[in-house]
């Protein structure tokens, strides 16, 4: 049994536009009713006292959808942030965006810097929103800031692990628990390093309707787990014996 409080959640947050086209409706109703689930979510984590959670937004594959979609996407996320920024500041939620930011529009890059600035010293939950982010991504553009920044590792020709994850988006923070809903068992390119040793739970239920009963399911299935991180015991009941 793990023992472990859990201080980050990811979520990919798939399954809009399927719940859409079940109830008959277009894609973009789905990804609208998906904002409402972030809200709740956002909420319940707050709540749950999870100090971190990460949600994967808009992958760098996504701009191989439909030109219109990915239009309504950028233009919903521009108008979520204006609408609710302001609350998420009342909530004491601290916001940050991960992922290659070049190819949006200079009204969305001044609302994303906004909301940094104006929930910087916020303490409650870090919300970190990943947008045009693909984990290959995130591990090319590290290395290349690191070999740029002259880093002694760089000099000395022996680069670490935690030297590494300096360069990387959350600095390397890794999430204990990702969550992937609508059915598909497979991490797509998100957060791959960070990932190297979070649990996984897989949930057929699709993103609209995913909330906080669901939350608390994965949350169940996380605190039931054994983390050896590749030894042959529990590391959390060594280091309890160590103590």
């Amino acid at each position: 049994m793990s023992s472990n409080k859990i201080s980050h959640i990811s979520i990919i947050m798939d399954g809009n536009g399927r719940w859409a086209k079940k109830i008959g409706m277009p894609r973009a109703y789905g990804h609208r009713e998906g904002i409402k689930s972030i809200n709740k979510i956002v909420s319940a984590c707050s709540m749950r006292q999870i100090e971190e959670l990460t949600l994967f937004a808009f992958s760098s594959e996504n701009w191989k959808r439909p030109n219109h979609e990915v239009k309504f996407l950028l233009s919903l996320f521009e108008e979520s942030i204006k609408k609710y920024v302001d609350d998420l500041h009342n909530n004491n939620v601290k916001l940050n965006f991960i992922g290659d930011m070049s190819r949006f529009s200079d009204t969305l890059l001044k609302n994303i810097s906004n909301a940094k600035e104006l929930t910087k010293n916020n303490t409650n939950l870090k919300l970190n929103f990943a947008i045009n982010y693909g984990g290959k991504w995130d591990i090319i553009n590290s290395f290349n800031k690191m070999l740029k920044s002259n880093h002694k590792s760089v000099q000395e020709k022996n680069i670490k692990e935690s030297d590494f994850e300096e360069f990387l988006s959350l600095n390397g923070s890794a999430p204990n628990l990702l969550i992937r809903t609508a059915g598909h068992n497979r991490l797509s390119n998100f957060m791959l390093w960070q990932h190297a040793y979070s649990e996984i739970y897989f949930t057929d239920c699709l993103w609209p309707d995913f909330n906080e009963e669901e939350l608390d399911m994965a949350i169940k299935y996380y605190l039931k787990t054994t983390r050896k991180f590749g030894s042959l015991v529990d590391i959390n009941q060594s280091v309890k014996e160590d103590a």
